[in-house]
């Protein structure tokens, strides 16, 4: 059993672990996202053997923020690879720039609103505009869709709220800080669990810690794809 909801982080050092774990959580999953701490271990390695040699599709987390022309030039690179998602940060002049540097190509691009291991202190340390939190991620959501993302990534706890957006007709919502039932939080503050972010309106769900410390990987991966919703 997969349902490409599920996108499986691969937070481990380099590409060897990459494709260990990738062998061992085998046909479980069939979608994974390759982060910014893999980038000098091969990730880009990793990236194109998942995609083109194994049959997955794949997510490069690499919440790109630059200035336009440099922007455009990297997505431009990242898009010659066919894979399938790629972030960047959801300020509108960065989005543009990824949009136009994605051309004709099938590359989702991914804007990230406010990043789930943040709360309103973190927010406060940043200088970022006072308000709640939420209302903030909704608003950056709703700037980063009309400026052109495919889709966003925000916490469940907004899911819903960005789904009634008219701006995210069509688009993608991707959930990180998801947690199965009775998991521990880790790093992350703004959470839900598999179930209810597929609810509220998330398209997929990020899930990376409690499946790679499973002692089965495998059958971690199944037992999330099975809280989920039946598709609409």
């Amino acid at each position: 059993m997969t349902d490409d909801r599920l996108i499986v982080a691969l937070d481990v050092p380099n590409v060897v672990q990459g494709l260990a774990l990738a062998d061992r959580i085998g046909e479980a999953a069939e979608f994974y996202k390759i982060g910014l701490g893999m980038l000098t271990g091969g990730g880009f390695a990793l990236a194109n053997e998942l995609k083109h040699e194994r049959g997955k599709r794949v997510f490069l987390d690499m919440k790109l923020f630059d200035i336009g022309a440099t922007i455009e030039a990297a997505v431009r690179g990242i898009a010659q690879h066919d894979l399938d998602f790629l972030t960047v940060h959801g300020d509108p002049q960065v989005v543009r720039a990824a949009a136009e540097g994605k051309g004709g190509t099938g590359l989702r691009i991914l804007a990230v609103t406010v990043l789930t291991s943040l709360d309103r202190a973190d927010l406060d340390a940043n200088l970022i505009v006072p308000g709640d939190i939420h209302d903030i991620t909704l608003e950056r959501a709703a700037r980063a869709l009309e400026a052109g993302a495919d889709g966003v990534i925000a916490s469940p706890q907004e899911a819903a709220m960005i789904r009634a957006l008219p701006q995210a007709a069509g688009k993608l919502i991707v959930t990180p800080g998801v947690r199965p039932a009775g998991a521990t939080l880790g790093d992350q503050k703004r959470v839900a669990t598999p179930a209810r972010a597929i609810a509220d309106g998330a398209d997929h769900i990020v899930v990376g810690r409690p499946v790679w410390t499973a002692a089965d990987p495998a059958a971690a991966a199944r037992a999330i794809i099975a809280e989920l919703p039946a598709r609409g």
